[in-house]
């Protein structure tokens, strides 16, 4: 007998558009969840239109909203309004991306639906979060990897400050989306009143968390981190080098005795044993210096011969690839992260593979997003008793 997926039995009702909120409904549905996305009828989320098109929709949509069910909703209806306060109360979760205000304005806020439902879990992701002098003001994750600090430490000190080429700050909020809406699920299932609660997640404190000890350092010596390059500061060595066909790998070798396996393998036996070089902080004073040396050795070989030479010897050594370079390589390939997905055209194209990998009860790919109000009839009929008059009223006047 096959064992039940980990969020098979949890309903999301998913209200959110764009990057943030529907990623965490993405995780959602690939390990079993019933992710009912709610989009705008005619339009649909924005992100069906967002780059790469492929016929009526983006590619990335149909990575983005894949094992999703799809009904069409008018928020900003009465009508459109009635019908989410009638499905929070056949749901777990409520996931949203509005501006702070925005729901409760609608009369479909958290002390609204909770009222409809008290077990309910609403989970929401904004850029300044629900509370305090900033939340009222809109934010996009692009906004929020500035003011989180993240960007401020992005690119080379000669330069301006640059962006990591991914909606970084949308998918790191979507990430704590899942694990706070995880998190209260076990809360609620563990409280004799099953009842359930808010989680905020702002976009900022979400990039703000991954500053390492940045703030504590700034606090306790004054030190303001920079940006660095390709390096991070007081960890040598660990940096980018180009070889001699002109590619380029990182090079992670700032554990003492990597260090000289290493030097080692350079033929920089003076290197490996230079009594102030054997920790850290002594490499870390030394990094320009020893940067140099490893470029100077990597230049000499190509890219593979220099990965194998590491390889062999026990070094964190790995290319820089491109996404031509992934999906040639064997290790994705082995881990099933590139897998074919079937267009409506009938074409099959890759998308990735779900992460992360559960050896008993593993996450799936059922199917790829779904088309704008697939599921109407659907949800609205057998969820929350609607008939065939109602919908096609509704329908008609634009509601759904």
């Amino acid at each position: 007998m096959a064992k039940k997926m980990p969020l098979e039995g949890i309903r999301v009702l998913e209200l959110g558009n764009l990057v943030a909120a529907p990623f965490a409904g993405k995780i959602f549905a690939e390990f079993g969840a019933e992710v009912i996305k709610v989009e705008e009828p005619k339009k649909g989320d924005p992100l069906r239109n967002w780059r790469i098109m492929h016929g009526d929709n983006s590619v990335w949509w149909y990575v983005q909203a894949r094992n999703k069910k799809s009904i069409t909703i008018n928020l900003r209806d009465q009508q459109g309004q009635e019908i989410v306060k009638k499905l929070a109360g056949e749901v777990d979760v409520v996931l949203e991306n509005f501006r702070p205000g925005t729901l409760e304005k609608w009369g479909i806020g958290y002390e609204h639906l909770s009222e409809i439902n008290p077990s309910l879990i609403m989970t929401r992701i904004s850029g300044y979060g629900q509370t305090g002098p900033y939340s009222h003001k809109p934010g996009f994750g692009s906004v929020a990897e500035a003011f989180g600090g993240l960007r401020f430490l992005t690119g080379y000190p000669d330069r301006p400050p640059v962006r990591v080429g991914i909606a970084i700050g949308d998918l790191v909020a979507g990430l704590y989306a899942v694990i706070g809406t995880i998190m209260a699920v076990r809360a609620r299932d563990n409280d004799p009143e099953k009842k359930g609660q808010l989680i905020d997640v702002a976009l900022y404190e979400a990039v703000f968390s991954l500053l390492e000890g940045i703030l504590p350092e700034y606090d306790l010596t004054g030190l303001i981190r920079e940006r660095t390059g390709s390096t991070l500061p007081g960890i040598a060595p660990s940096n980018t080098y180009e070889c001699a066909d002109g590619r380029y790998l990182v090079i992670g070798a700032n554990g003492d005795s990597i260090f000289q396996r290493l030097m080692k393998t350079m033929g920089r036996e003076d290197l490996a044993n230079d009594p102030k070089l054997a920790n850290n902080q002594g490499r870390a004073d030394n990094v320009e210096f020893i940067d140099k040396t490893i470029e100077e050795w990597t230049k000499q070989r190509p890219l593979k011969e220099v990965q194998k030479l590491l390889d062999d010897a026990s070094v964190p050594v790995g290319p820089i690839y491109s996404i031509k370079d992934i999906v040639k390589d064997e290790q994705y390939k082995s881990r099933k992260m590139l897998e074919p997905i079937e267009l409506p055209t009938g074409e099959t194209v890759l998308a990735p593979g779900v992460v992360p990998k559960l050896s008993e009860t593993p996450g799936n790919l059922k199917w790829i997003g779904p088309t704008l109000g697939e599921h109407n009839e659907e949800i609205f009929k057998d969820l929350i008793n609607m008939d065939a008059n109602e919908i096609a009223k509704l329908k008609q006047s634009g509601v759904i």
